[in-house]
Parts: structure tokens; C-alpha cells; sequence
């Protein structure tokens, strides 16, 4: 639980997180590589005198630290793809995550777009990123102080489900703070009125991602970091960091 104060720094975090996402998605146009996308969020850090929690972070799943600041992930690609000599072509389904360490408090956040013109969207796209979106809103609407961790994952995965969409719930949304990953764990479909109590000083990170198959499976690339789809299928990915509050969900990573 985090009292107002830090809530308020880990808000200061989020503010660069946000800086990072638009710099990321202002660089991502046909030709350009996915390591251009990572420069242009590291001179964001640095000119924030912030740092990511991303580099070199490494859990019990990963073989290597992960090399880069940002993950960017393509079409069949749902988390955590790394930033390389990629070029992206129109109507490339990009997810960008992106997180910051500021003062030692942590903000994370993540968006999905299409690249290039919306003439050059793959079909389905548009409605597979609108509807990740509106699932992150149900979710952040549901984050009120009496209700229950569950009320979050129910909302997340009632949103997805009505579209169709395929839902892991091995990885989802986490506490955020000190550090990029805390408790609790908050799946992407779930019971309403189960888990926790929600209570003022909660800061977490909602984050649904939908794969358009409808399949939930899923696979480790050989990379050991990018999670792809199972059936290769587009994938998409919002995220913000929220707190609860006596006044309701404040989101921390808004611009």
C-alpha cells in the first residue's frame, strides 16, 4: 500500500512512461527498425534523469537480461519482443511497453497501433486494439476501493471474451512501486467478487492482452523473451498503472 506522497512519485514515473510511448509510436513508420524505436526511448529516460526497469531485468523464466528499455512486440508477437534489426512494414500490428524508474519509484504502461496509414491495417486490427483498450477501461473502472481484486479480472475478460478473443492468463497485471512487478498477480479473467480487498494506496498495473485466433495458447520464442501466439494470430496489449483511491481509480501513466 502506498500513501498519497508516493503515489504522487510513482505518478512522476508514469509522466516519463507516457513521454516514452509517444516517442516510440511518433519513430514507428514503415522502414524504420525496432532498435530506432528503443534509442528514441532511451533519450527520453536520459533527458528525464530516469532509468528503465526493463534492462537487464531477469526473472526466473528468462535465460539472458532483457538487452533493451522498451518491448516491441509484432503481429503474432504478444509480449515482451525484443528490439532489433526488424523493419517494420505497413500494417504491422506493433505493442510497445515501456516502463521508468524515477526517484526509485516505477511507472508501466504499454499501447498497440497499426503501422503506417489506417488504409494499411491488417483486417481486424482496429477492432482487436479497440477492444484490448476497452478492456483496460472496465478494468480501470473497476479498481474501487470495497471491491475485489476479481472485479478487475471478471471486467478485463468480459470484454475480451464478447470478442471472441483468446486470453492467457498466465501473465497479466501486477503491483507496481519500488519495483516493476509486486503484488498482487491480476489475471486477465477472473470471478468477480473473489481476491483481495481493493483499498486506497493500491498501485497497480491492469494490463489485458487479447490474441485475435481466439486461442489462448501460447508459446516462449527461441529469443527466451517473446511470447507468441500459439496459432499465429495477431496480438494486442494495453496497459496503464493505477491507484486506487477514496475518489476512484487515478491513473498514474497518462500524459
Amino acid at each position: 500500500m502506498k500513501t498519497p506522497g508516493e503515489i504522487d512519485a510513482i505518478r512522476a514515473a508514469g509522466r516519463v512512461v507516457a513521454h516514452v510511448l509517444a516517442a516510440a509510436r511518433a519513430c514507428a513508420a514503415p522502414g524504420v527498425r525496432l532498435r530506432e524505436l528503443d534509442e528514441a526511448a532511451r533519450d527520453v529516460l536520459a533527458k528525464a534523469g530516469a532509468t528503465s526497469p526493463f534492462l537487464g531485468y531477469k526473472p526466473k523464466f528468462a535465460k539472458v537480461p532483457y538487452p533493451a528499455v522498451i518491448c516491441t512486440s509484432v503481429n503474432d508477437a504478444a509480449l515482451h519482443g525484443i528490439p532489433g534489426r526488424y523493419r517494420l512494414k505497413p500494417g504491422d500490428l506493433l505493442s510497445v511497453d515501456a516502463g521508468a524508474t524515477l526517484d526509485g519509484w516505477v511507472g508501466d504502461a504499454a499501447i498497440s497501433f497499426s503501422v503506417g496509414s489506417p488504409g494499411d491495417a491488417h483486417d481486424g486490427d482496429a477492432e482487436l486494439i479497440a477492444t484490448t483498450e476497452a478492456a483496460l477501461e472496465a478494468g480501470i473502472a473497476a479498481a474501487v476501493p470495497g471491491g475485489r481484486l476479481g472485479d478487475i479480472s471478471a471486467a478485463v475478460g468480459r470484454v475480451g471474451g464478447a470478442g471472441g478473443y483468446g486470453i492467457s492468463t498466465e501473465l497479466g497485471g501486477h503491483g507496481v512501486g519500488r519495483s516493476m512487478h509486486e503484488d498482487p498477480h491480476i489475471a486477465n479473467r477472473g470471478r468477480a467478487g473473489r481476491g483481495m480487498r481493493l483499498a486506497p494506496g493500491l498501485v497497480i498495473a491492469i494490463e489485458p492482452w487479447f490474441m485475435a485466433g481466439g486461442s489462448d495458447d501460447i508459446y516462449l520464442d527461441d529469443d527466451g523473451w517473446t511470447i507468441r501466439t500459439a496459432d499465429g494470430s495477431r496480438a494486442a496489449h494495453a496497459e496503464h498503472t493505477v491507484a486506487v483511491t477514496a475518489d476512484g481509480p487515478l491513473i498514474l501513466t497518462a500524459g
